[in-house]
């Protein structure tokens, strides 16, 4: 089993590349979510996930420069912060809580919440940036597994559009973007 820091390190990297591939002027064309361009997805990553800790484990991240002014700096600051806050052996005592998903061990909410929102993430950046797109089709399936008992729960959420109808015989990518509300 893959800790939650070789999880993040791995993730985090491949979305660190779509980041540092993006070109300039690519961070204000359409992202795939409804409203959102390039730059909307690293400022949803940057943003969210920051007081998710704070609230949850009294953690705070370091903060980089706006998103505005400098998505790819933005991103470093932040993905370093939370590479180093699960490389650090204290994490593995520490427990985030919140009043949705109750006590959890720091380390596991972060893989669970937020590692997992970076990988599927991954596609909207690559799809607005005009890279590549393909997912590792073995987390694919296991977030897939995963989530698809949770289809009410998640859609009641409003973190997930609308499911998108592909056929069953789609890959595992496609399966898991059409179900998390995407247009593969």
């Amino acid at each position: 089993m893959t800790s939650a820091a070789d999880e993040h390190r791995v993730v985090a990297g491949v979305f660190t590349e779509r980041v540092r591939a993006a070109s300039p002027a690519s961070w204000d064309d359409p992202a795939p979510c409804e409203g959102w361009v390039a730059r909307d997805v690293v400022r949803h990553l940057v943003e969210w996930f920051p007081a998710f800790l704070k609230a949850g484990a009294g953690v705070a991240l370091p903060m980089g420069p706006s998103v505005d002014d400098d998505p790819v700096a933005a991103w470093t600051v932040h993905s370093d912060g939370v590479q180093a806050l699960l490389d650090d052996p204290a994490t593995e005592h520490k427990v985030l809580s919140n009043p949705h998903i109750g006590e959890v061990p720091l380390d596991q909410a972060v893989d669970r919440f937020y590692t997992a929102d970076v990988f599927m993430h991954t596609w909207d950046l690559a799809r607005a940036t005009g890279q590549e797109e393909r997912l590792d089709p073995g987390k694919c399936a296991q977030l897939l597994d995963g989530m698809l008992p949770l289809d009410e729960v998640l859609r009641a959420s409003g973190q997930y559009g609308p499911r998108v109808e592909v056929a069953e015989s789609a890959d595992v990518q496609t399966r898991l973007l059409a179900f998390i509300g995407r247009n593969p």
